[in-house]
C-alpha cells in the first residue's frame, strides 16, 4: 500500500495535467521528464525511507514488524528443497524494485525519445500566450518525421509559410484569446486561413490526431 502511495505521489501532477480540458504540452513533456527521473531516484535511494514509514504505520495500528533478515522459504519452490532467502531480498528486490522497475520500463515504452521529441514539436504550435512556443526549425523538423504527408517541396513552401502565417495570426485579434489547438483550427476555417495556410493547417491537423499525444499519456494511468 506505501509503495503504490509512492508511485502515485510521483505520477500525480502527469496524471492531472493530462486530466484538464485545457492541455498544456509544454508542461507534460517536463513533467515526463521529470517523473522518470523520480522514478529512477525513488529506486536507487526510496527503500530504506518506504520501510521507515511502513514500519512506523505497523506500529501505530498494533501490526507486527518484520524482520528484514529473518529467512523465509522462496515462494513456489517446495519446502523440501529448503531454498531460502531474506524478508530483505524479497522485498526489496522481488517486490519494490521490480514493482518500480516496470513502472519505468513503462514509462520509456510510451514516451521513447522519439515520441518526446514530436511532442516537442506539437508544442510549437501552442497558441497560448501569443504563440509563445512558435518555433519554425522544429516545425519543419516535424514535417521532416512525417515525409509522406509532406514532400520535399511542401516542406519548401512550409518554411515560407510559417514566417507568414506566425505574424498573420499574431495581428489579427480572434487569435488572441485562443488557447488549444482545437480553437486554433477551428478559427482558422471560420476566418479561411486553413486554405491560405493549407500546410499550416496540415501540420495542426495531424498534431491533433497523432496518437502519441496524450491519449498515450493518459493509458499509462489507467
Amino acid at each position: 500500500m506505501h509503495l503504490m502511495m509512492y508511485l502515485f505521489g510521483i505520477t500525480n501532477e502527469l496524471s492531472l495535467a493530462l486530466q484538464q480540458k485545457d492541455q498544456n504540452i509544454v508542461l507534460a513533456i517536463n513533467l515526463i521528464g521529470t517523473m522518470k527521473v523520480r522514478l529512477q531516484e525513488f529506486r536507487d535511494n526510496g527503500w530504506e525511507s518506504l520501510l521507515e514509514e511502513t514500519n512506523t504505520f505497523c506500529e501505530k495500528v498494533n501490526i507486527p514488524i518484520l524482520n528484514m533478515e529473518e529467512e523465509v522459504l522462496i515462494r513456489g519452490r517446495s519446502r523440501r528443497s529448503r531454498n531460502t532467502t531474506t524478508n530483505l531480498i524479497h522485498f526489496r528486490g522481488g517486490i519494490f524494485c521490480e514493482v518500480v522497475d516496470k513502472m519505468i520500463v513503462e514509462m520509456n515504452n510510451r514516451f521513447s525519445e522519439a515520441s518526446t521529441e514530436l511532442l516537442t514539436c506539437i508544442a510549437c504550435l501552442d497558441p497560448r500566450n501569443s504563440f509563445y512556443q512558435f518555433d519554425i526549425d522544429k516545425l519543419i523538423h516535424m514535417a521532416e518525421m512525417y515525409a509522406e504527408d509532406f514532400s520535399s517541396t511542401d516542406r519548401f513552401m512550409l518554411k515560407q509559410q510559417l514566417e507568414t502565417y506566425i505574424h498573420a495570426v499574431k495581428s489579427q485579434s480572434q487569435f488572441h484569446a485562443i488557447e488549444d489547438l482545437g480553437s486554433l483550427a477551428k478559427q482558422m476555417v471560420e476566418s479561411g486561413m486553413n486554405l491560405v495556410f493549407s500546410l499550416v493547417y496540415r501540420l495542426i491537423e495531424l498534431a491533433l490526431v497523432l496518437p502519441v499525444a496524450t491519449a498515450s499519456v493518459e493509458r499509462v494511468f489507467s
